[in-house]
């Protein structure tokens, strides 16, 4: 039933190129929000301590009754402003959200924002240097980094981050950063790969595609990144779309359908719709 294919991530770890995230899902609401992405066949759940729903999310994984080892659990540390980044203070956020999801480790923990302004996620990466080490996350990585701070990170330490989560979809393709990435042996996964549903799904090119391949303008954009090699984690609440969104594997753009998609992201300065990282804070 569980057809989506894996990426290894730097360290040897698979991860699903497909999965589901759970931003903006209530936490009474998640347990049967990620409940019905488990049952239609979602291995890789994608949630972060700021989205307030770990325990929901724990909950559905409890529930669904399947074997750890089949899933692949992602979360995030919000590294708020609120006091100062050191190593206890990283560990006891880990602990946290371990707690909340019911489990002993993560696959994956990220860092959700460089917020360079604070000058503290290398202090913080020292521990997930740790992290990674004591197998409490099989693998790091970071999320919304820019290039220059990965290089950062790489001039500081020998752990290269084995993914960084970034807004990602067709009219913001951000090319110079996947290309680091490649150089780099970071996987790069998208957040937002549908651009939240909003111009992207309505454009004529990709609803032209969509009519071509008898699929949805949401399916056609997810095949665009699976062929990119990105990870992708859309998310949905509505059962019908959770499963549409899962079934993007039977089928294959072609290069003009490709070269269409590409040419979306060719203005000047892009279509972010998220914050910018280089000034994000909270």
């Amino acid at each position: 039933m569980n057809q989506v294919p894996t990426i290894k991530l730097n360290n040897g770890t698979l991860m699903p190129q497909l999965g589901f995230g759970v931003w903006q899902v209530p936490d009474d609401e998640a347990e049967q929000v990620v409940g019905t992405a488990l049952e239609a066949g979602y291995r890789s759940i994608d949630t972060a301590s700021v989205y307030g729903n770990e325990t929901g999310t724990g909950r559905a994984i409890a529930a669904s009754g399947l074997p750890r080892e089949e899933l692949f659990v992602t979360t995030k540390l919000w590294n708020v402003k609120t006091h100062a980044w050191d190593r206890d203070r990283v560990l006891r956020a880990l602990d946290t959200s371990l707690s909340q999801l019911g489990l002993d480790h993560l696959d994956l923990y990220l860092i959700h924002w460089p917020r360079p302004m604070r000058d503290d996620f290398l202090t913080i990466w020292k521990t997930f240097e740790e992290i990674a080490a004591s197998g409490r996350a099989k693998a790091v990585g970071v999320s919304n980094f820019r290039p220059v701070d990965l290089e950062r990170i790489g001039a500081v330490s020998a752990l290269v981050p084995a993914v960084n989560q970034i807004e990602l979809h067709p009219l913001f393709p951000q090319t110079e950063l996947r290309a680091l990435h490649a150089r780099l042996g970071i996987t790069t996964e998208a957040w937002s790969p549908l651009g939240q549903g909003q111009e992207l799904l309505t454009l004529p090119a990709v609803a032209e595609i969509a009519a071509k391949h008898g699929r949805s303008a949401a399916q056609v954009v997810l095949r665009w990144h699976l062929q990119q090699g990105n990870v992708v984690i859309p998310k949905s609440v509505t059962p019908a779309r959770i499963r549409e969104n899962l079934d993007v594997f039977d089928f294959e753009l072609d290069a003009a359908d490709i070269a269409a998609l590409d040419a979306l992201g060719a203005g000047p300065a892009g279509r972010r719709i998220g914050p910018d990282p280089a000034r994000f804070d909270i």
